[in-house]
This record gives structure tokens, C-alpha cells and sequence, in this order.
């Protein structure tokens, strides 16, 4: 078979086992086991793929079509512009995720080289670590509850360089620390367990640890305002992804708690995805 009959076989397979950008996926997989950038496959699309070259597609192809994530079967998700280390240990980012770092580093503005910032549920670090590239005088710090996360954030911050560049603590939410941060960012899990059933097959790849976040699903997000007035400088910023539908409770949650320069803001897709707070 040539790269474009394997190619279209592979999009077929998928598309009658229901996943989305079926030949997007086929191409991404063939060209990862080939070691090509995706476009070079359109200049070889009449070369004919020895068995050596079919074999370990077929055992991707498969492993996708039962709902396995793309970025799974790659090892590796782009964020922010750069290209992390990804799989079953943290969960995998989602492009909203990179507005919440866009929102914290337009509130540190100026400030940066002063700044500690804290990201809380670190998962893989693509918060800790994009905003330690992007803001190199800051001091940064990431927490998650789960060794395993940690570790994984570990060899992301070997991968693009930033060994020492962010420290990682092992901890629920804030109660490894007893110093201040002049930025608390945290993309906590935000799911209810009754939507469980509603979720996606390759979100269901993901740690349940950092997609469930109680019987209403924002019960962390509240423990973790709760606790952030204790570990933040005065006028120090809470800035979280929230899910749907939850921004106007957790909004009052933080006016009960006393915050100032309460806001939620959308995401491109406009919907309320992000709530920021100041406190003190």
C-alpha cells in the first residue's frame, strides 16, 4: 500500500469508530511513525510503506479508534508554542488553558521580575513552565497532590531547558506552604461526577484525580479560595479555569470571602471559563 492508500484506509477506520478529524489523526500518526513532519507526507503520498513502516501504524490506529488520546499515542502536545511531554501521568491540555496563562501574565505586566507565583495542580507544568519561559525573572513555583504529575512536569522542565526554573512541590492544594504569592493560578478539576457518564472516551484517559472535582464539581475550586487569602500578598491575584456554568457561584464565593476586583471572562468560543480575584 502507498502512504495514500494507507492513508485513507486509516481515515476510514477511524471515521467508522467515531473519531473527530478522522484523516487529521491518520496523518498525525503516520508521520510520527515515520519520523516525518506531517506535510513531507504529501510529497511521498505514491511511495509504497514497507511492513516494518505498516506495522506499528496499525497497533496506533487501533489503539486510537478505541479512544485513546492523539496526544497519548505521540508522547507529546504542543502549548503555548512549545512542544511538552504528554501522557497517562498528567492530563492532557487543553487549548482554554493557554488563555489562562495569557490572563496572568497580562495582569503581572511590568511587575514580573518582582513576582511569586504559584501554580497549584501542576499536572504535566504547562502552566509553571510556559509562564517561567515567558516571564524568567519571576520566581515560580508549581504543587500537585500526585508523585507522578510532578514527575512528569520534572522531565518537561528538562526537555525545554528550564531545569531549576520552576520548583515543584508535592501537596494538596496550599498546605505545603507557608510563605505568600503575589499570584495564585490554578487549573484544578472541575467536573461533577454525575457528568461522568457524558464525557468523551479520550477524556476518560486522563488522571480522574484532576478531572473530578466532587458532587458539583467545584468543591476543590472552593477549598482552594478558601484557603488563598492565607497565602497571598496584599492584592494578590487568584486566577482559575472554572467549568461551565460555574462562574456565578464560584463568584459569590469569592464576594463571601471577601475579594475585590472579582471578574470572570470567557474564552474565545465566548463562554465563562476563567474567574480572577484580587485579595488584601
Amino acid at each position: 500500500m502507498t502512504v495514500l492508500e494507507v492513508l485513507q484506509a486509516s481515515t476510514d477506520y477511524f471515521k467508522k469508530h467515531n473519531v473527530e478529524s478522522a484523516r487529521l489523526n491518520a496523518e498525525q500518526l503516520l508521520a510520527h511513525v515515520l519520523g516525518r513532519k506531517r506535510i513531507e507526507l504529501y510529497l511521498e503520498f505514491d511511495r509504497t510503506l514497507t511492513e516494518s513502516e505498516r506495522a506499528p501504524l496499525r497497533e496506533l490506529v487501533r489503539r486510537r479508534g478505541e479512544g485513546e488520546p492523539l496526544q497519548h499515542l505521540l508522547g507529546t502536545v504542543e502549548f503555548c508554542g512549545r512542544v511538552f511531554l504528554c501522557d497517562k501521568r498528567g492530563m492532557v491540555p487543553r487549548p482554554e488553558t493557554e488563555e489562562l496563562v495569557e490572563l496572568v501574565i497580562a495582569a503581572c505586566g511590568s511587575r514580573s521580575p518582582d513576582l511569586k507565583i504559584l501554580d497549584v495542580g501542576t499536572g504535566s507544568g504547562v502552566i509553571a513552565l510556559t509562564l517561567a519561559s515567558r516571564l524568567p525573572n519571576a520566581k515560580i513555583v508549581a504543587a500537585d497532590i500526585s508523585t507522578d504529575a510532578l514527575n512528569l512536569a520534572s522531565e518537561n522542565a528538562t526537555r525545554l531547558g528550564l531545569d531549576g526554573k520552576v520548583q515543584l512541590v508535592k501537596g494538596d492544594l496550599l498546605e505545603a506552604f507557608d510563605e505568600r504569592f503575589d499570584v495564585i493560578v490554578a487549573n484544578l478539576p472541575y467536573i461533577a461526577m454525575h457528568e461522568r457518564p457524558q464525557l468523551s472516551r479520550e477524556v476518560m484517559h486522563d488522571p480522574e484525580i484532576s478531572l473530578f472535582g466532587g458532587e458539583q464539581g467545584d468543591e476543590v475550586i472552593q477549598k482552594l479560595i478558601v484557603q488563598a487569602p492565607g497565602r497571598l500578598t496584599p492584592g494578590g491575584l487568584l486566577a482559575l479555569e472554572v467549568g461551565l456554568g460555574k462562574s456565578e457561584r464560584l463568584l459569590e464565593v469569592l464576594s463571601l470571602k471577601k475579594y475585590k476586583d472579582m471578574d470572570a471572562k470567557n474564552d474565545y468560543s465566548g463562554r465563562p471559563r476563567f474567574v480572577l480575584a484580587r485579595y488584601g
